[in-house]
């Protein structure tokens, strides 16, 4: 597991930071498929340093609770008057029974230790009809960052963090949430030069260089500098972002 209060907390702000377009897009692309009513209690699941929750509050309407382990993220988290931050994990949400409307799960749960109990606490705290929002990556559906050609063990340390569609959904409905049939393709972020991706990259905020050798690392990194120093304004491909999208019936 990857503990955030080592070192990842100290850099996540600088290079997993979100801009407010992108924040919109997401919000954007919730809403297209939560439910209709106003307002709706969301539940930020893995919350780390707040970066979508008070959004999920605004968008919504609020409350919104960010349920995050790491204590040193949650400090970073900012405030908000319908947000709460809490101490807990994903296999006990601290959080009643039927409390939720909507849980997002934003590269959280490839974290969690017990994702099938995550799920069934998901089930928990939703109420009726409510949706569970799983952005995340997936084995059989691992995307080509621009960046893994200057790190060669980077796309399998990647892959083997998370499971495939078919698992995840079938982790879902033991779990009682029906997924829907398609993934969802969510093109938010937009193009970064080549420069700007060094940039964000090299603060290792990602969990995936916590598997990587060092060795490879520091090469990696070499090479990545000389291409910037060659073409720094070259842009870097946009590669869309996979939603599933779970729901308890009704």
């Amino acid at each position: 597991m990857v503990d955030y209060d080592d070192r990842l907390h100290r850099v996540y702000a600088a290079g997993r930071a979100v801009d407010q377009e992108t924040v919109d897009a997401w919000m954007r692309a919730y809403a297209e498929v939560v439910p209709p009513g106003r307002p709706l209690t969301v539940l930020d699941l893995g919350s780390g340093i707040g970066r979508f929750t008070a959004a999920l509050a605004e968008t919504f309407g609020g409350p919104a609770y960010g349920v995050e382990p790491s204590a040193r993220m949650r400090e970073q988290s900012p405030p908000h008057p319908r947000v709460t931050y809490l101490e807990g994990s994903a296999e006990a949400i601290p959080l009643p029974d039927a409390s939720c409307d909507v849980a997002l799960l934003f590269l959280s749960f490839h974290h969690f230790a017990d994702q099938q109990q995550a799920l069934r606490e998901l089930h928990r705290v939703l109420r009726p009809g409510g949706v569970v929002l799983l952005r995340s990556q997936f084995a059989d559906r691992m995307p080509e960052l621009p960046w893994y050609k200057y790190f060669p063990s980077a796309p399998a340390a990647d892959a083997a963090m998370y499971r495939t569609v078919a698992e995840t959904q079938q982790m879902a409905r033991a779990a009682g949430l029906v997924p829907d049939e398609e993934l969802r393709l969510i093109t938010a972020e937009r193009p970064r030069t080549l420069a700007a991706l060094y940039d964000r990259v090299s603060t290792r905020a990602l969990s995936t260089f916590e598997h990587l050798p060092a060795e490879e690392i520091e090469a990696g990194f070499e090479a990545f500098r000389r291409d910037v120093e060659a073409d720094p304004d070259r842009e870097t491909p946009v590669i869309p972002a996979c939603l599933m999208v779970l729901r308890r019936s009704p």
